[in-house]
């Protein structure tokens, strides 16, 4: 990164190995400086106001003042871009950390020390020099009270939606924005680890007047439901044969010859939906870093459905919906508020 001034992190974590651990890690390349290290919430916001960090990698779980009150003050006050470091165990406290404003999160080993995420941290600190602080902060929805189940359905249509880095924040506002009723099945590619997309789930049917699941191999698409793909694997929309009902499948990150670089990936979900479900299909490209997505929407508009990216004015990163744009296949980049009614609007009149 020659010329490129380097990215200033802030470590909290009552661990004073882990915050050691975390400094060797980071500073082994040249694109990250540590300026500074607090032991809990407390201490890292006068640290925050004195040192002015890029970024912030941040545990949850400190004495004194935990990481959640300290998100709440840090985004009132001087909002920053945070990585949360997490276990698998407090899969919950995730994504109520992202309801917070923290930007992403990365899963501690489950058994070793950090050195077997150093290459995800890395990654997504990285991501930071791209991102719209302005975006950062979204209100979170309120809980619903839980949603009684439709009968499954044959969906009149159906929207394929992906997102990376930001996009738990942004779906759980678009399709907390949807109503209930329509005659829409939604199908979810969100770049997330194994183990945490059935909590993820959980947390968007909470805040959703739609049904909401993670995937299983086989599972029908509905109208009312919103499948989400299991960290960890592919998601594909199938019809076995003509007039047959509508499915999804699952495979692992290798299958079909496909590069595990994204998984689930948006690409894989948004051809496989134009194939099954052709003219009555809507791809939404959300929030997030690199280019999934451009080539399904390249297949989505082929087929002759609507394509959608998000706008830079809502986009916490702009790349994936930028990607989409460039290819001339976006039919309308819209803000997060907007999506919701034209994916209603596609649902009831198309």
């Amino acid at each position: 990164m020659t010329g490129v001034q380097k990215l200033r992190v802030l470590l909290v974590d009552d661990s004073a190995l882990n915050r050691g651990e975390l400094q060797r890690l980071l500073e082994m390349g040249v694109d990250f400086e540590v300026v500074g290290h607090a032991r809990d919430g407390e201490e890292a916001l006068r640290e925050v106001m004195a040192l002015r960090p890029d970024a912030i990698v941040l545990d949850l779980q400190m004495p004194r003042m935990d990481g959640f009150t300290f998100l709440r003050l840090l985004m009132a006050r001087r909002p920053t871009p945070v990585i949360v470091l997490s276990s698998a165990s407090r899969r919950s406290d995730v994504f109520k950390s992202l309801e917070l404003g923290a930007l992403d999160f990365v899963a501690k080993p489950e058994r070793g020390g950090l050195e077997a995420v150093r290459e995800e941290l890395l990654a997504k600190c990285a991501v930071i020099r791209g991102l719209r602080i302005e975006n950062l902060a979204i209100a979170a929805r309120p809980d619903h009270e839980p949603i009684d189940p439709r009968p499954l359905a044959e969906p009149a249509r159906v929207a394929v939606i992906g997102a990376s880095t930001g996009g738990p924040q942004a779906l759980q506002e678009l399709l907390g924005g949807l109503p209930g009723d329509l005659e829409l099945a939604v199908l979810v590619a969100q770049h997330m680890p194994a183990k945490f997309t059935r909590a993820f789930a959980d947390r968007l049917g909470r805040t959703s007047t739609c049904a909401v699941a993670e995937a299983s191999d086989g599972d029908l698409v509905a109208a009312g439901r919103v499948l989400v793909a299991p960290g960890g694997h592919h998601l594909e929309l199938r019809r076995d044969r003509a007039g047959g009902p509508l499915r999804v499948a699952l495979s692992p990150p290798d299958a079909g010859g496909y590069s595990a670089r994204y998984c689930p990936s948006i690409d894989r979900l948004f051809t496989s939906a134009a194939l099954a479900m052709p003219r009555r299909l809507c791809g939404v490209v959300l929030t997030g870093m690199g280019d999934d997505g451009a080539a399904g929407v390249r297949a989505v508009k082929a087929a002759g459905g609507l394509t959608i990216a998000e706008s830079e004015s809502t986009a916490v990163i702009y790349g994936m919906p930028r990607a989409a744009v460039a290819t001339g296949k976006v039919d309308v980049s819209l803000g997060l508020p907007e999506i919701a009614g034209r994916l209603a609007a596609f649902a009831r009149d198309g």
